[in-house]
């Protein structure tokens, strides 16, 4: 965790001075001054050291209406207030503590630094250094408001030793100007830059003290904030918390000895009050890298819990009702599954075979089956999906699969559809984009039973939504969904299986961005995965190219070249900065650009603000190659199956994630024609950027893909929805902490088997009603 020498914005109140208290509506800062801030410098050793005390925490220190520190400038009448606990604040703050997820007293002492300011020392003005970042004090002898070049505030303080110092304040508040008058004693905290009238300060970090006041001798910690919630606050409240909150170690003996003693760690109590605060003297390195046992014995804490709520949640699905399908021998001709298998145009290879019977074999038992299911882009998931739906149709069953887009749920429709209705399969069309007859044509269907299977976007979990009797649900790429969508999607089986208590319809999700190992044992414990780790025969390997975009004119005249040699072309817009209208003028830009230097070519756009009729229509086009160049934005990511487009251009490739240029790489390479896609990049790159094409030169390995993306990106790239409901990681990092998970995962195993009362304690301490997220 990193020591920082400069406050956060958000700390500004952090001071018994008024004008520090108003966090709510803080002095802006520059650009320049935010980049600063975050630069580390060297801690300098100063002649003035004081005794106990913590200038971060005076006395005085006590929350207000709004959660900021208020108090006079001596800090004398502050001291008499009674300490409050964080329940004691007025429901305007105790809902933004809330956004923090800090709803009890174990929250707060279990809500550690993000870093560190040193404010132990002093540095005498004579030897501040511009650029650097220092703490100073000195008394002030020039106040003024001054108004040009523009209108701020001119404090000028001076030391014991003559030497002067110019603070500024661009933005600033009435109070400050009286509290900051002449004769008051400061003690300042920021970046030193040389100015007219020698070093200076802009926006400092200011409090009002008297001459000889403490220095801390405890490094001052900066904690995860949130809008109008000071660091003052928090540091007083959380320190109240740990005060008042015990923290009995809860680990049997056997297992500490076993598990704890050999990390060398600390009790948890004296780990926390460490890392709230640790010594001066205190290794700064290990609290910078996390290294520090006190990070450590947190670490295996949090980890631990994450592992016992993921074994316990799959543990207690066990004991929950669900249909059992029996699986119909493969010599009964009059199996769907087996009609289904000789209408195939193409043969399963061996690892699609391979999870089939896994499936297969869940669906037969009477507990809820939770399977992911991944697959490399073009490793042939949907047919997996069809095998599964065709056993619960069999079985007497609806199926139900969810897509997150209408574009990927309408390929689905397209597949199944073709494979299933000419065995006697209703399917049935449930999106958006439907007129409200065949909308409610849709629902009635589902609702009688006369869909056996039910494809459709978010729209199936709409409230008219409901079945007669679903039993398996089925979602494609579900780290799209939120955990709300997955459940709500799962409670319409409640009607299912003769309205049994209880009863849980089986569950497979599919995704086409594997999973790396770390993120199976710790994120996705909770699941049984199948994974399909071989491609269909015939699929062709996808030449990789990187270009930079002053050969843009090469890569059109390669379009033209393809398109009128029969074959067809995306041309991938990138997302700008996070805005849906400038990935949409782009895109509108880009195809206005290639229709007018391509004109014997159809050229085709589809982008997020089409609506799903238009959208459908210009796919279909694309689809009966009546368009050759398509022009999208990141829609036809995934489920876009045209095996006549052999070329991609991703422009701006540089600002995709690996994963994302791996999923739309996978959109060609489909037919038979050799295929290529052209990563169209603008320098300079960033070495982040420079791996990641790298990478995408050197392997279309779906598996070494996501390893390479775990190590730049972290989890999130492949966890996405499911972040808001997992027992997130706030503390252990996958990449630097993996040698932590074996140990937990032992730990948690023996603990559910013998100690349930210490499973429901550590998890009441680290996850509360997190918990509950885990049945997702």
């Amino acid at each position: 965790m990193p020591v920082s020498p400069r406050r956060s914005p958000a700390a500004v109140a952090d001071s018994a001075d008024p004008f520090d208290a108003e966090d709510a509506a803080p002095p802006a800062q520059s650009a320049g001054e935010r980049d600063s801030a975050e630069r580390a410098a060297p801690r300098r050793a100063g002649p003035k050291r004081g005794a106990d005390g913590r200038l971060a925490q005076p006395a005085a220190a006590a929350p207000d209406a709004d959660g900021a520190a208020e108090g006079d400038a001596a800090g004398a009448a502050g001291a008499k207030r009674k300490k409050k606990p964080a329940a004691d604040k007025p429901v305007k703050t105790v809902d933004k503590l809330a956004k923090l997820g800090l709803t009890r007293s174990i929250d707060l002492v279990l809500h550690l630094p993000m870093r560190y300011e040193d404010e132990t020392t002093l540095t005498p003005i004579g030897e501040l250094l511009p650029g650097g970042i220092a703490q100073t004090e000195g008394v002030v002898f020039d106040n003024e408001v001054a108004y040009r070049p523009r209108r701020q505030l001119v404090v000028k303080i001076q030391d014991d030793d003559g030497e002067h110092l110019v603070l500024r304040f661009l933005n600033f508040y009435g109070s400050q100007v009286k509290q900051m008058a002449v004769g008051q004693r400061l003690r300042v905290r920021g970046d030193v830059r040389g100015g007219f009238f020698g070093m200076e300060m802009v926006h400092p970090a200011v409090r009002v003290v008297e001459a000889d006041a403490p220095l801390p001798q405890v490094l001052t910690p900066v904690y995860p904030s949130t809008a109008g919630v000071s660091q003052a606050y928090l540091r007083k409240a959380i320190e109240n918390a740990v005060e008042r909150t015990p923290l009995p170690e809860l680990l049997p003996p056997e297992i500490q000895r076993d598990y704890l003693k050999p990390l060398d760690v600390p009790t948890l109590e004296q780990a926390v009050r460490i890392l709230h605060h640790p010594r001066v003297d205190s290794d700064e390195a290990a609290l910078m890298d996390g290294s520090h046992p006190a990070w450590t014995r947190i670490k295996f804490e949090e980890l631990l819990a994450q592992q016992l709520s993921l074994k316990r949640a799959h543990e207690e699905r066990r004991t929950r009702a669900a249909p059992a399908m029996p699986r119909r021998a493969a010599s009964d001709a009059d199996a769907l599954t087996t009609r289904l298998y000789a209408a195939l145009p193409f043969t399963l290879t061996g690892a699609q075979a391979r999870v089939v019977d896994e499936i297969a074999n869940d669906l037969t038992l009477a507990h809820p089956m939770q399977r992911l299911l991944q697959g490399d882009v073009g490793s042939g998931k949907t047919v997996v999906a069809a095998l599964a739906a065709t056993q619960a149709i069999d079985a007497g069953y609806q199926a139900a699969l969810m897509a997150p887009t209408e574009i990927l749920a309408e390929q689905h429709a397209r597949k199944l559809r073709a494979w299933l209705e000419p065995l006697g399969v209703t399917v049935a069309w449930l999106a958006g984009s439907l007129k409200a007859k065949e909308k409610r044509a849709a629902i009635e269907a589902a609702a009688l039973g006369t869909a056996q299977l039910v494809i459709g976007t978010h729209a199936i979990i709409q409230d008219t939504v409901e079945f007669a009797r679903l039993g398996l649900v089925i979602v494609d790429e579900q780290h799209r969904f939120g955990v709300e969508q997955r459940l709500a999607l799962r409670a319409k089986a409640a009607n299912a299986a003769n309205g049994a208590r209880d009863f849980q319809p089986h569950q497979l999700m599919m995704s086409a961005t594997p999973i790396p190992r770390t993120l199976a044992m710790t994120y996705y414990a909770d699941l049984e995965v199948s994974t399909i780790d071989e491609l269909p025969p015939g699929r062709t390997p996808v030449l990789t190219r990187l270009v930079g975009d002053a050969r843009r004119d090469e890569v059109i005249a390669r379009v033209r070249e393809a398109a009128l040699t029969g074959r067809q072309v995306y041309w991938v817009c990138p997302l700008i900065e996070e805005s849906e209208t400038l990935q949409l003028q782009t895109a509108v830009e880009t195809y206005e650009t290639l229709a007018a230097a391509l004109p014997e070519l159809k050229v085709g756009l589809v982008h997020g603000r089409l609506s799903p009729a238009d959208k459908a229509a210009v796919m279909e086009a694309f689809t009966r190659n009546e368009v050759q160049l398509l022009v999208a934005t990141t829609v036809i990511e995934v489920g876009v199956d045209v095996p006549n487009a052999s070329l991609m251009v991703i422009e701006h490739a540089e600002r995709f994630g690996l994963a994302q240029l791996h999923q739309l790489r996978g959109r060609v390479g489909r037919g038979t024609a050799a295929s290529v896609c052209v990563l169209l990049y603008t320098g300079p790159l960033s070495l982040t950027g420079r791996e990641r094409l790298k990478t995408m030169r050197e392997t279309t390995d779906g598996f070494e893909i996501a390893r390479r993306d775990l190590e730049i990106r972290g989890p999130g790239e492949f966890l996405g929805a499911r972040q808001s409901g997992a027992a997130m990681l706030r503390f252990a990092n996958l990449e630097t902490d993996g040698w932590l998970i074996d140990p937990a995962r032992e730990a948690a195993t023996r603990l559910i088997a013998a100690y349930p009362e210490v499973v429901t304690q550590h998890l009441a301490r680290w996850l509360g009603a997190r918990e509950q997220y885990l049945k997702a």
